[in-house]
């Protein structure tokens, strides 16, 4: 009797082993930092569901070459920094290679509105003179 419960979770174990295998396993994370071009590098920008940023203040320098992501962790929300003339969204979640070029403090705001607390939904963008 014992040896047919056995055989029977041995069998049903296999073949949710070999299911797994080939159709459920996750795709291995990628760094999305690894396929950008020397000397550039990855800003992202994280929209959450509380109606925050990632950072209230993130930083680069005059001269950086930057590529700038959102991310949505919640909710709809796009991202825009109007004096760098960028405006991400869902469908367009990042910027071609930007290079700052002069310090200075930008304003980044929510630019969907996203529920009751849209209006609070910014960050600074603070370039740094080299």
């Amino acid at each position: 009797m014992h040896k047919w419960i056995m055989f029977v979770f041995f069998t049903a174990a296999s073949l949710l082993g070999l299911y797994l295998l080939t159709f459920q396993l996750p795709e291995k994370e990628v760094d999305p930092a690894a396929h950008l071009p020397e000397g550039v590098s990855l800003m992202t920008i994280q929209a959450r569901s509380d109606f925050t940023f990632n950072e209230e203040v993130f930083t680069a320098k005059v001269g950086d070459k930057v590529i700038i992501k959102m991310q949505n962790k919640g909710g709809i929300h796009g991202v825009n920094i109007d004096a760098l003339n960028v405006s991400l969204t869902a469908e367009a979640p990042e910027t071609e290679q930007i290079e700052f070029t002069e310090p200075g403090e930008y304003e980044i705001y929510c630019s969907i509105p996203c529920g009751q607390g849209h209006q609070t939904m910014k960050a600074k963008l603070v370039i740094e003179a080299a």
